[in-house]
């Protein structure tokens, strides 16, 4: 174990700490809001932070015992077991992405018909399908032994045993990220690139009521004038800039990963064991991310967070008020669909 592998297991340690710090304050959100539960999103976060716990317990593991012993870590059995999830995990997560960005799509392209386009019943048919595409593929390589541990990813994942099966399991892995990691990133591209030009016709809509109300407003203050135009400027940004960390963080996170597993398909290329475990990590820091991204900076989470702790702490948020502080709005929620 070298200076390098020092650092990739130390990293995965203190990803794994955050990823399931954080997703379980999701979870602990979605049991305490009944808004959250109401609505069709919390569907589509729950499975994603369902699916990033069971990375973080078992997959985590898995591989900083393997850069740690520099071996397979468990026996056959378990290390088939894991590296089963691990496939079934990973295209769930990135479905459960696609899903999400769907929803927020149709919720700001399309709102005023979005309670008949985004039904309850409509996610749990989204969820279906991304939980049996995922069992799918992970089925068929677990039938034809392709799960097995793998030394260039120090993991218990997809690996090609029997060189004579080189051709299926080639295209058994082409299929499977571009039937996961591609249409999942498609879906994401298109999905936010709408909903970001959306949000860039309603910032110039809001652009024009500004520059004429500073120009009707003579006598305003000259620093007035100054934070509306900065204000503008942010407002500008903000959509851009949220966006792109939804798409970039998903691309910077997988596409090496997958990349990499596309390239030593090639019997006549040799993958590096450091890159191989640098591109796993990458994967895994994205379950430290996600509910960060997707919920917990979210101003609804926010409140029921602070709620559940002043209900810990014995305190009361608002005690004058008949308002249940763990619940949002829909104005709210809807204000920040794109958050």
């Amino acid at each position: 174990m070298d200076f390098v592998e020092i650092i990739f297991a130390l990293f995965i340690i203190v990803v794994a700490i955050v990823s399931l710090l954080s997703n379980l304050l999701v979870l602990l959100c979605f049991v305490q809001s009944t808004e959250i539960r109401r609505q069709v999103p919390g569907i589509f976060t729950m499975n994603l932070s369902f699916c990033n716990i069971l990375i973080t317990l078992l997959n985590m593991p898995s591989t900083l015992v393997g850069i740690i012993g520099n071996q397979q870590p468990f026996g056959d059995c378990l290390c088939h077991t894991v590296s089963f999830l691990e496939t079934f995990l990973t295209a769930n997560t990135m479905l459960s992405m696609a899903a999400l960005s769907i929803d927020r799509w149709i919720a700001v392209v399309f709102p005023l018909s979005y309670s008949s386009k985004m039904r309850y019943k409509d996610a749990v048919i989204m969820m279906c399908y991304s939980w049996l595409h995922s069992l799918t593929f992970s089925v068929i390589a677990l039938l034809f032994s392709w799960v097995d541990y793998s030394q260039i990813y120090a993991s218990c994942t997809l690996h090609l045993s029997e060189e004579s099966d080189r051709i299926k399991f080639t295209i058994f892995t082409v299929v499977f990220h571009a039937t996961s990691f591609m249409l999942s990133l498609l879906i994401l591209c298109f999905t936010y690139l709408k909903v970001l030009k959306v949000a860039r016709f309603h910032c110039k809509r809001i652009d024009v009521i500004t520059m004429q109300t500073l120009f009707l407003l003579v006598d305003i203050h000259p620093t007035v004038k100054q934070r509306c135009l900065v204000e503008q400027k942010r407002r500008k940004q903000r959509a851009t800039k949220k966006i792109s960390i939804f798409i970039g963080s998903f691309i910077i996170c997988f596409a090496p990963y997958v990349i990499t597993r596309l390239t030593e398909l090639l019997p006549f290329v040799g993958i590096n064991r450091h890159w191989g475990i640098f591109s796993k990590c990458l994967t895994y820091s994205k379950a430290a991310s996600d509910p960060f991204a997707y919920s917990l900076l979210r101003q609804q989470y926010k409140k029921v967070l602070v709620t559940v702790v002043n209900r810990l702490l014995r305190r009361d948020l608002y005690p004058s008020s008949g308002h249940n502080s763990s619940l949002d709005t829909e104005n709210d929620y809807s204000l920040h669909r794109i958050s």
